[in-house]
């Protein structure tokens, strides 16, 4: 596969403002984002089924209830019966009339996404592990299933490529795919993007985004789990699960930093990372922080930063320099830009998770799907991307990178409570290979 081809500053300029205002008309679909009525109760009910049913995974769903009153919750998938029977009572308190699961309909496995997307749902939410989504989506896709798909879409370039592949037939077929990508669905990050595409800063010259933060969570190994359960307990902290955490938690950043240029890829990446804090054998094969900086075609340069570390200070932020000005988004406080153009957002807030819900809702009911499958893969991509540097210690087009044949675990055929699946050794730059 080859990167997109890049435009020139003209062709640029003319594309970021086109884009810049689709990016403010699409602020006007949902003001608020909070629970409201938003259609009629005589229309069709949608039915919906969740696939994963950990915290992130339960919060989809009961976004998905209050984004439409007539959608129903059908059927719940997840490979603990714990946290299948824990999202489902959650759900049933907040909107008992609309969880109509039957017992028959709560799959428990790893094929329970497969009978989930047999039983007749309209819209699946696929919120597991990373690792998990290419197929997921793929088997949704091909079902004639809307998708709303949380992010990371993937954890390895062949990952990317299926992702890639569904997102097409998803344009083929009509249906949504809206992507975990929250903060693009986040009113002032809108107002703010929207700005700087349309060149209220001039040419983009440089990006830098943080992401520094503490650790995570851990679930202590229990007597009755095999290793795979603990591992499968403790995802994050296993790359052929998780990615590693630039791509679970830190790929937001690197989101919003193609998203200011346009979603142009870069051409190549460079980077480094370690395991400094994070080194007992709890923490996994991941790494705890890393440093990638990615050029674009007319030499801008995209610079991330990300770590978890316990005591250290946190930091969510993108800062981006153009020619004309800068444009700031702290994702926790403000958003401004300085330079020829001042502005400050002063704007309405909104739930921006609730937004997604809203709009995929909106775009299914009104037959205007909305399909963010290109964009969810290259961002993931860029994380993947930048991973691959940092754990091999090379300088990688996007090419190389994309075109990869690396595959972090198992096939999914290949999941039973049986498999032995160890880690790979924690990676060691310049001696780790990634292509």
């Amino acid at each position: 596969m080859s990167r997109k081809s890049n435009l020139n500053s003209t062709d640029r300029r003319s594309f970021l403002k086109k884009t810049g205002l689709i990016a403010m008309g699409s602020t006007l679909a949902y003001h608020t984002g909070y629970a409201s009525p938003l259609f009629p109760s005589a229309k069709p009910k949608l039915k919906v089924g969740l696939v994963g049913c950990g915290g992130r995974g339960t919060g989809a769903a009961s976004q998905a209830l209050k984004a439409d009153p007539d959608v129903v919750i059908t059927a719940l998938a997840d490979i603990f019966e714990d946290r299948l029977e824990s999202a489902y009572t959650a759900l049933k308190e907040i909107g008992a009339k609309q969880v109509k699961v039957d017992q028959k309909n709560k799959f428990i496995g790893f094929d329970a996404f497969q009978r989930l997307i047999d039983s007749g749902v309209d819209v699946v939410l696929l919120t597991t592990p990373p690792s998990f989504r290419p197929d997921h989506l793929t088997a949704a896709i091909h079902a004639g299933k809307h998708v709303f798909c949380e992010k990371p879409v993937a954890v390895d370039a062949p990952g990317i490529r299926k992702v890639l592949e569904a997102a097409k037939l998803a344009k083929e077929k009509n249906l949504s795919l809206v992507s975990g990508f929250c903060f693009r669905y986040d009113l002032p990050s809108r107002a703010t993007m929207a700005k700087v595409l349309n060149g209220d800063i001039g040419e983009i010259r440089s990006i830098s985004t943080f992401r520094n933060g503490a650790g995570n969570w851990s679930n202590p190994r229990q007597p009755d789990w095999t290793d795979l359960t603990y591992k499968l307990r403790n995802w994050h902290y296993h790359n052929w699960l998780s990615g590693d955490f630039i791509v679970e938690q830190a790929v937001h950043s690197l989101d919003l930093m193609s998203w200011a240029m346009g979603d142009q890829l870069p051409v190549r990446a460079t980077g480094t990372g370690g395991r400094q804090v994070r080194t007992d054998e709890i923490f996994g094969n991941i790494y705890d922080h890393f440093a990638i900086e990615f050029e674009y075609a007319n030499g801008a340069k995209g610079y991330h930063f990300c770590r978890q570390q316990e005591g250290t200070s946190h930091r969510n932020t993108m800062d981006v320099l153009g020619t004309d000005g800068s444009a700031m988004i702290n994702v926790m406080t403000k958003q401004e830009i300085t330079g020829k153009n001042k502005w400050v957002y002063s704007g309405e807030k909104n739930n921006m998770y609730q937004t997604q819900h809203n709009e995929l809702f909106e775009g299914i009911r009104n037959g205007k799907p909305i399909n963010q499958g290109v964009e969810m893969a290259n961002s993931t991509m860029l994380a993947i991307w930048g991973r691959m540097v940092a754990y091999s210690g090379q300088t990688l087009t996007w090419d190389q990178a994309l075109n990869s044949n690396q595959t972090l675990g198992p096939a999914i055929e290949k999941y039973n409570w049986d498999l032995k699946w160890e880690d790979q050794p924690v990676a060691l730059p310049g001696i780790t290979k990634v292509i």
